[in-house]
């Protein structure tokens, strides 16, 4: 996604808990301090990606509360973060575009997961009613499987690996996982002027699998 918004002429601030910009996303004032920073150094900031995430495989019985709090302060919290510290930078400039990164979500094994990239669909629906009059367009992408080291991380905590392998990329009627550039494509798409009227939406990239294969 940073590359391929580099690549159409944005300047790339990627932030992360061991990156170029070192932030926690979960830590509210980790990404205030560095709101303040880029807008201290005169960085126009009309884009913003709430990409960080983590997973968990488990069911209503395998599954703790302490399991669904670590999803909700990276997934969840994180997304809430990013907006809290950046959208009042982006309104004191008349506008700019949030995407946050949902998932299609239909995964029976994957409890807390899914609550938390449900949740992150109703915040983006919501955060785009609040904004609409300030020119700040919020909206989500929902990926299917994408072939990254997080689906592959994933994909090692079951028995099987190369069995949920060939479940996984059945799941998209397409019969395959996403490549990192198509769900990229999807992302610029809703950073440019491309999908200026465009809000509030939940963007599926998922190979047909919320179509109901």
């Amino acid at each position: 996604m940073a590359e391929a918004l580099h690549r159409a002429g944005a300047g790339v601030v990627i932030a992360a808990g061991s990156w170029a910009v070192e932030a926690a996303v979960a830590d509210p004032l980790a990404l205030m301090f560095l709101a303040l920073r880029l807008a201290g150094a005169v960085i126009d900031i009309d884009i913003l990606v709430n990409n960080a995430g983590i997973g968990r495989v488990g069911r209503l019985d395998e599954a703790t509360a302490d399991d669904l709090d670590a999803m909700h302060a990276v997934n969840v919290r994180g997304v809430f973060n990013g907006c809290k510290a950046f959208i009042p930078v982006m309104r004191k400039r008349g506008g700019g575009s949030v995407i946050n990164m949902a998932s299609v979500a239909g995964i029976n094994d994957r409890l807390v997961y899914c609550a938390s990239k449900f949740a992150v669909v109703g915040l983006t629906k919501a955060m785009a009613l609040d904004e609409a009059d300030s020119g700040v367009r919020v909206n989500c992408v929902c990926p299917g499987r994408v072939e990254t080291p997080f689906v592959q991380a994933r994909l090692a905590e079951y028995d099987d690996p190369e069995a949920a392998r060939v479940e996984m990329s059945a799941t998209q009627a397409l019969g395959r996982m996403a490549r990192p550039e198509e769900v990229a494509r999807a992302v610029l798409f809703l950073a440019s002027d491309a999908s200026s009227f465009v809000t509030g939406s939940a963007l599926m990239v998922d190979g047909g699998w919320s179509a109901g294969r």
